[in-house]
C-alpha cells in the first residue's frame, strides 16, 4: 500500500486524470472526487470526475464544475471511497479493470487497483484526501469546501462513533480556509423536505424489533416512495434513523431500489455486539464495522430473514 506522500508524488507525475465515485454516491465519495479534482487542476493537470447520474441534487453541486466531457480519454484513473468493483456505477464499470490508484478508508477494500492508499482508521475518505491535497499544494476554498462536506456527511456531522480527534482537526483546518461550512451543514443536516419527513414517518410507523428490542428493521418499499413522489435526494441517509431509537444497537434499514431488490444499510453500535461489515459480507456487501451495506433480492419477508440470519451468524452475544 502507498502512503499519503507516495500517493501525492504519484499524482504529481500524471496528467489527463479521471476520478471515479461509487454507485448511489454519498457526500464522501463526491466530496473527495471534487476536492481532488480541484487540487489537480491547481497543479495545471487536466482532471475530471466521471459523470455519475445517480448523484442526488444535495451532493451533485460539489462535482458539477468537474464532470468529464463524454469524449475525454484518460491516461490515469483514480477511484475515491470505492471498496470493491461491485460498487462502481454503470458508466464507471468500463474502467473497473484499469484503475491505477484507489484511495479509500473501508476495511473491506478488495485491492482492485494497481496502487492503493488505504487508511481504515479514518472516519471519512475525506480525511485521507485532505492529507493528499495538502501534499499537492495550498488548500484553497475550492478544495476545502467539498472535502469538508465529505468529512461532515460521513460522520453524521461529527456525531457517529467513528469520529476521532483527527476528524475534528481536519474539519478545523478546512474551516480555517474561510469556507461557508454553515451552508454545508444546513444543506445536509438542518433541512428536510416535506417528502423526506413523510418517508421518515413511514419508516418509524412500521418498525419491527428483534433481539429483544436491541435490533430494529425499518423498511421502505418503492410504493411508499411513489406515493409521496419522493426522489433520491429525499431518501438520502435514511439509515441514520435507526441509530436514534433508544436501546437499539443494530439497525437494519431496507429500501427497495427496484422491484424485489432491496438496499440494506446496517448500522451497529460501538459495543461491537454485531460487526456490520462481517454481516454484510455474508450478503455480498461490505463497509465498516459499524456501518455497512449490501443488496439483497427477494420479497420483504424473505430479505428480512436473510439479513437476520447474517446478523445472527456474526453476533457476539449468542
Amino acid at each position: 500500500m502507498m502512503t499519503v506522500q507516495e500517493t501525492a508524488a504519484l499524482l504529481r507525475q500524471q496528467d489527463h486524470i479521471l476520478i471515479l465515485t461509487h454507485r448511489r454516491p454519498d457526500g464522501d465519495t463526491i466530496g473527495c472526487a471534487a476536492g481532488l479534482c480541484a487540487a489537480l487542476r491547481q497543479l495545471g493537470k487536466e482532471a475530471f470526475v466521471l459523470f455519475n447520474s445517480e448523484a442526488t441534487a444535495t451532493n451533485r453541486v460539489y462535482a458539477e464544475p468537474y464532470w468529464a466531457p463524454e469524449d475525454f480519454a484518460p491516461d490515469f484513473v483514480v477511484s475515491v471511497d470505492v471498496a470493491a468493483r461491485n460498487m462502481f456505477f454503470l458508466a464507471a464499470e468500463a474502467y473497473q479493470d484499469r484503475v491505477d490508484l484507489a484511495v479509500d478508508h473501508h476495511p473491506s477494500q478488495e485491492f482492485f487497483a494497481k496502487e492503493t492508499c488505504l487508511d481504515a482508521s479514518r472516519a471519512a475518505c475525506g480525511e485521507i484526501l485532505y492529507e493528499i491535497c495538502r501534499e499537492l499544494g495550498p488548500l484553497t476554498q475550492e478544495i476545502a469546501l467539498p472535502l469538508y462536506a465529505a468529512v461532515a456527511t460521513d460522520t453524521g456531522c461529527f456525531v457517529y462513533a467513528n469520529t476521532t480527534a483527527n476528524t475534528h482537526a481536519v474539519a478545523a483546518a478546512l474551516m480555517e480556509t474561510g469556507i461557508d461550512y454553515f451552508a454545508v451543514n444546513k444543506r445536509h443536516f438542518r433541512t428536510k423536505s416535506r417528502k423526506r419527513l413523510a418517508l421518515e414517518a413511514e419508516l418509524l410507523g412500521h418498525m419491527e424489533f428483534f433481539h429483544e428490542g436491541r435490533g430494529v428493521f425499518m423498511s421502505l418499499p418503492l410504493s411508499a416512495m411513489e406515493e409521496v413522489g419522493a426522489s433520491e435526494s429525499d431518501a438520502e441517509d435514511l439509515s441514520a434513523l435507526a441509530g436514534l431509537v433508544e436501546g437499539v444497537d443494530c439497525g437494519a434499514l431496507l429500501r427497495e431500489i427496484d422491484r424485489g431488490v432491496w438496499k440494506l444499510s446496517l448500522r451497529t453500535d460501538v459495543n461491537g455486539r454485531v460487526n456490520a461489515t462481517e454481516a454484510c459480507r455474508l450478503l455480498g456487501g461490505g463497509g465498516h464495522a459499524m456501518a455497512a451495506g449490501a443488496t439483497v433480492a427477494g420479497t420483504l419477508p424473505e430479505v428480512k430473514a436473510k439479513v437476520l440470519a447474517a446478523i445472527d451468524a456474526v453476533r457476539k452475544d449468542r
